[in-house]
């Protein structure tokens, strides 16, 4: 008496559990290459002007933040936001001071960078 079992294909097994375990990872909002660099090249103009010392970057699910540092341990003194449920309203871009002011807003991500780039802006 031979008892036949049926066992799964261990590849198959593998399979299952890897697609059924795999959520769908939250998309984030994130700063493509050339956001990333016009705001790098203006980061680092500040830094060689010596006003500017340290930058973080946040990748949220709404939003994504470059925020400036005079020193690394204070609150930034500038954040500049990508947020795509603005695009259709105030802008994608803003520029957001140390006390929450909004001081620039905008389609475009040159414009709104203006106010803090004394390089380029209108005297």
């Amino acid at each position: 008496m031979s008892s036949t079992s049926e066992e799964a294909d261990p590849s198959e097994a593998r399979a299952a559990v890897r697609n059924g375990a795999a959520s769908p990872t939250p998309s984030l909002v994130t700063f493509n290459r050339i956001e990333l660099n016009r705001i790098l090249n203006l980061y680092g103009r500040m830094v060689a002007d010596g006003e500017w010392r340290d930058y973080a970057i946040d990748f949220l699910r709404d939003r994504a933040v470059f925020s400036v540092f005079r020193r690394a341990s204070e609150v930034p003194i500038y954040r500049i936001e990508k947020d795509p449920r603005l695009a259709r309203k105030q802008g994608i871009y803003s520029v957001i001071s140390a006390s929450g002011l909004i001081l620039r807003r905008g389609h475009e991500l040159d414009r709104v960078l203006l106010v803090i780039d004394r390089k380029l802006a209108v005297v």
